[in-house]
């Protein structure tokens, strides 16, 4: 059973470790592994109030951050996290979450945004789950969700 939990400031280091657990891979491969990086990254997009833990069976597996991005137009929601363990990756919960994300892009009448690292997995989930890939930096790509319009949710 998934259900989300609302996170806590103290919180931070377990967030912190999923993050690094999730992220190591693909940031090895592009040679940009720091875990004080890693630290500073989170630190600075640290927002308990729209962040929620990922919880299956009473544990915490991974966690989601869904905030309203300034100055979008239309409005939007920016996804800045969503980190599953890996070793809990691949059974539907990244989907699951997603699908919560959506639904509340849908309830605030939002798309959603996200940007996620080069040569992650993670871009060929979220191609699949319905984002479009609009635009690239150095080392991210940048994805949006929009709902369909005219077609009820």
């Amino acid at each position: 059973m998934l259900s989300l939990a609302p996170v806590a400031a103290c919180d931070f280091d377990e967030m912190l470790a999923i993050r690094v657990d999730t992220l190591r891979e693909s940031l090895e491969r592009l040679g940009r592994f720091d875990p004080a990086r890693a630290r500073e990254r989170l630190e600075a997009g640290f927002a308990p109030e729209y962040m929620r833990h990922i919880v299956q069976d009473g544990q915490r597996v991974g966690y989601i951050t869904l905030r309203p991005a300034s100055g979008q137009v239309p409005r939007t929601l920016q996804l800045d996290h969503l980190y599953i363990r890996p070793i809990f990756q691949s059974g539907g919960i990244g989907a699951w979450a997603l699908d919560w994300a959506k639904a509340q892009a849908v309830l605030q009448d939002c798309d959603i945004t996200l940007s996620a690292l080069k040569q992650s997995a993670a871009n060929c989930f979220y191609l699949h789950h319905g984002f479009i890939q609009v635009g690239e930096s150095e080392f991210d790509l940048d994805y949006r969700w929009s709902q369909p319009r005219g077609v009820p949710a």
